[in-house]
């Protein structure tokens, strides 16, 4: 049996699809790992500065929610980056964003943000590849 070549229509609308699953998956990784990095500093805070877990007999403040809080989100941050290379990848934006994104895991808050941004830009991307719109983003700078 022989295919087809694909033309270029059929590229372009493979790449958007591609694009769109990524986004989708950024977004909820994003909110998934800004969650649970609250819920850890809420740990933190009841950990260390109210003292609400108490001590060990050595002196050692004790796990309020559960070190669990801590392992989760050490592996939903590895999830979330792995979402962030292949977003970063689909839409060919600069080192500086992917540094920003990966950012975004661990700074209390700032997925949050960012997650808005990012979606809007890679929104504003797609719709040029698709010949909607001719404005560049901000991340075309």
């Amino acid at each position: 049996m022989s295919q087809t070549p694909a033309t270029p229509q059929d590229t372009a609308a493979r790449a958007v699809a591609v694009a769109r699953g990524r986004l989708t998956r950024y977004r909820v990784m994003a909110w998934i790992t800004g969650t649970m990095l609250l819920v850890l500093c809420l740990e933190m805070l009841l950990k260390y500065v109210f003292h609400a877990g108490g001590v060990d007999a050595a002196g050692h403040a004790e796990p309020v929610l559960g070190t669990w809080v801590a392992i989760a989100h050490g592996w939903i941050y590895v999830i979330y980056l792995v979402t962030v290379a292949q977003l970063w990848s689909a839409m060919r934006w600069s080192a500086g964003r992917l540094v920003t994104m990966a950012a975004a895991g661990v700074v209390p808050v700032m997925s949050f943000v960012l997650e808005r941004r990012v979606h809007a830009d890679a929104l504003a991307r797609i719709a040029r590849v698709e010949g909607r719109s001719a404005e560049p983003t901000t991340l075309d700078r």
